[in-house]
């Protein structure tokens, strides 16, 4: 049996394991999640990512060694690292539909468990199209670079995501029951089923990460890609963004309460993605062309893994220094924001009917 086959067997059983161990036991019984118990499981999901990679380099008779070990970390810190930005929105969004602390992490669950499906698909996709079509990198490339510009140059102020589009649109196609945000996602009543906002908020959740995987899986190819080759490994690119999003929950909750505070994150993820779109496309060089007469012609780049992870590992420690060293006063409205200003709602009891 080829040893890839058993990896991802391995991989697998890992996390089959540890979300039937966190759903069926640790939270059977909806309740907050309390900064502590996020930090926990924020360690174990590092612990684990670090061990997977740390086994993939001592695989080297097996086809990995500590080359793709690099790229399987450094494809998990740049993953990582732009789920940051990911969390608030999700804070944005439960704040929003009012959805009580103790109902966000099964609403997060299940979004994360429908993310490792839908990156499945853009990672296979997105690697399909580079093997077929190289010029697909000049275009990866330029959407890294245009996704960063766009975050930099982005104001600060705050979606309505109760008002958008994907809401809108579903109270017209669903029945809702807007005053019921939990603890299932449908309801039945007088005979008829009916969705509740937590189920709102699981639709919002899936379409923002298909919105930042956008980014965050081409940048990831790039890392994990052989710049010689321009092999990318499927295996190193879908495990390194499945353990990072499979902490994204932890995360969340160890942070929320903090998460403003890193005022120059945004600037540090900018110019991560920056950096890893015009290694991508100096992966491939840039093609003989002529300007007022003069030849130019950009031969093919080959940056080694350890000096890409440097840089990004380098990018965001800077990042946390300046924010730590330069604070901003957190406004006490933003901190309610994150913690989730609806833990006050009063959602309607559930019927003895309720499934989901």
């Amino acid at each position: 049996m080829d040893f890839h086959v058993v990896m991802w067997i391995v991989f697998g059983a890992i996390i089959a394991v540890v979300l039937a161990l966190d759903l069926f036991v640790l939270h059977k019984d909806p309740h907050a999640v309390k900064i502590r118990e996020a930090l926990i499981w924020s360690g174990i999901w590092v612990t684990l990512s670090l061990a997977f990679g740390g086994a993939l380099a001592l695989l080297g008779d097996h086809g990995f060694g500590p080359d793709l070990a690099l790229r399987f970390v450094a494809g998990y810190v740049i993953e990582w690292a732009l789920s940051v930005d990911n969390l608030f929105v999700f804070a944005v969004i439960f704040a929003a539909l009012k959805i009580p602390r103790e109902y966000q992490h099964k609403l997060l669950f299940w979004g994360v468990f429908g993310a490792l499906i839908l990156r499945a698909v853009f990672i296979f996709a997105g690697i399909t199209l580079i093997e077929t079509f190289d010029w697909m990198l000049y275009i990866f490339g330029a959407i890294l670079i245009f996704s960063a510009l766009k975050m930099l140059f982005s104001n600060e102020e705050e979606s309505a995501p109760e008002k958008g589009i994907v809401v809108r649109l579903a109270s017209k196609l669903l029945p809702l029951r807007p005053l019921n945000v939990g603890p299932n996602f449908t309801v039945r009543e007088d005979g008829k089923r009916y969705f509740t906002m937590l189920f709102i908020g699981l639709i919002l959740v899936e379409v923002t990460d298909v919105i930042f995987a956008l980014d965050s899986v081409p940048a990831v190819i790039s890392v994990a890609m052989d710049p010689e080759t321009r092999e990318v490994d499927t295996f190193i690119v879908y495990t390194s963004n499945a353990f990072a999003i499979l902490g994204l929950r932890s995360l969340y909750f160890a942070l929320a309460g903090i998460m403003a505070a890193f005022r120059f994150l945004k600037y540090g993820l900018s110019i991560i993605l920056i950096f890893v779109g015009v290694k991508m496309i100096l992966t491939m060089g840039v093609p003989e062309f002529s300007v007022g007469g003069t030849t130019i012609h950009v031969p093919p780049f080959h940056m080694p893994i350890a000096v890409s992870l440097s840089v990004i590992g380098g990018v965001l420690a800077l990042c946390v220094v300046l924010s730590l060293a330069i604070p901003r006063k957190v406004e006490k409205q933003e901190e309610k924001l994150l913690e989730g200003s609806a833990d006050k709602a009063e959602p309607k009891p559930p019927e003895p009917e309720d499934a989901g």
